[in-house]
């Protein structure tokens, strides 16, 4: 299979069950980092459980109720990627979840194998997730940060949003997560989940690239519903094509024992960082209700 068959997987490819899609570290290859996608039917459960995984479960579009070890979390959800942030649950490993939707709705399931357990689970108030503009000019993208050091405890995972106005770049300028070297870089697996905004015919673009020493060569063309696995490599830039404004999930997670965001750019391109104390945030941003 080509590198980019491998780790650019169309909307259906990676489908199993009831999940739109489903990326599990044995299907990626990898050790830890996993994403489901799920929708449910107006009065549809979906029992799950999360073995040697912790979860979020988070809407995408839609509310539900998460009912866990006695507990039940109403997540008001949103009507769609580009209207609000969301509130979420986690879900620690080794819990078995009932999830349901009275009106039905999409849902994203982030994932991370960890050996370790003991955090319980807890309902994510939208109202205490951090939104980040996060470069300028051509560069102006909204970063929504539910699941990192410093916004929510978990033991491995690490989950945030990106939404990038029709015409920008953002994941750039490209950077990689593929080493442990501590203080400057972690090593991490990485899922990037697309929707795109308008009619259907909206697309973006994703690309990854490697060393020499590891070797990765994607430029993959994005739909909604596409997902890019990087397991190495620079990645960046992703590409919303003009009149498309682009959303993706980013999901990660790795072997590090400090849960630790690090990232260094590609010396090429780290430049362009030093040009947006020049530039405006494009005034298109925040979206929806983050206005």
């Amino acid at each position: 299979m080509s590198e980019t068959g491998k780790y650019h997987l169309p909307a259906g490819t990676s489908a199993d069950g009831p999940y739109d899609v489903r990326v599990t570290p044995e299907s990626a290859g990898w050790g830890y980092s996993g994403l489901r996608i799920l929708t449910l039917r107006p009065g549809e459960t979906h029992a799950l459980s999360t073995g040697d995984s912790e979860f979020l479960v988070l809407p995408l579009t839609g509310s539900c109720t998460v009912t866990t070890d006695g507990s039940t979390f109403e997540l008001a959800g949103r009507t769609g990627v580009f209207a609000s942030v969301t509130d979420f649950a986690y879900l620690p490993r080794e819990s078995a979840a009932v999830i349901g939707s009275a009106a039905g709705g999409r849902f994203a399931l982030p994932s991370a194998r960890t050996g370790r357990g003991g955090l319980p689970a807890r309902y994510g108030r939208k109202e205490d997730v951090p939104v980040e503009l996060r470069g300028a000019g051509a560069c102006s993208r909204q970063v929504n940060n539910y699941c990192l050091p410093g916004t929510f405890d978990a033991e491995q995972l690490l989950v945030c949003e990106v939404l990038t106005p029709g015409g920008n770049w953002s994941s750039y300028p490209p950077h990689k997560h593929d080493e442990a070297r501590p203080g400057e870089e972690s090593e991490l697996e990485e899922i990037y989940y697309f929707e795109v905004c308008g009619d259907g015919n909206g697309f973006g673009y994703q690309r990854v690239y490697g060393t020499a020493e590891r070797p990765i060569d994607v430029l993959a063309e994005v739909r909604s519903g596409d997902t890019v696995l990087i397991p190495h490599g620079w990645h960046g830039p992703s590409i919303a094509a003009p009149g498309y404004d682009l959303y993706y999930l980013n999901v990660m997670a790795g072997p590090g024992q400090d849960r630790a965001w690090l990232i260094c750019d590609d010396p090429a391109h780290g430049w362009v960082r030093a040009t947006w104390d020049t530039q405006d945030v494009d005034d298109r941003l925040p979206f929806g209700e983050n206005r």
